[in-house]
């Protein structure tokens, strides 16, 4: 058995892998959800194909930082090839290593002036 990876060696994360993560911070979801949340959140900036989920989503689940779930009730028009998958405890931690490193990324840029300060209320 391999030893246990520590979060922040999974960074930087590919913006497909982090979305993806992004994603599923909420509770589960099956990849057309995955799409189409990630599609409305960046406000069509980020669109995830069908190629590009699936290639990143079989990376994530061999690496522990997804598993794949099935829901105990499905909904009526729920189909039963559906696939959820949602996010482990790695993956939690990994996404909040990668939140932390961009956000210290954003603090630099803005200490070189190249974004404006947040104003606070």
């Amino acid at each position: 058995m391999s030893p246990r990876r520590s979060p922040e060696s999974f960074l930087p994360l590919p913006v497909s892998e982090f979305e993806i993560l992004l994603a599923l911070a909420d509770g589960e979801r099956h990849g057309y959800s995955i799409m189409t949340e990630v599609g409305e959140r960046t406000g069509g900036a980020v669109r995830l194909g069908p190629g590009t989920l699936y290639g990143s989503v079989k990376r994530m689940l061999a690496s522990g930082l997804i598993d794949e779930h099935t829901p105990k009730r499905r909904g009526a028009d729920d189909d039963e090839r559906r696939r959820y998958y949602r996010l482990t405890s790695l993956g939690r931690a990994v996404a909040t290593a990668e939140a932390a490193r961009l956000e210290e990324l954003v603090n630099q840029a803005r200490r070189k002036r190249l974004l404006g300060r947040l104003e606070t209320a």
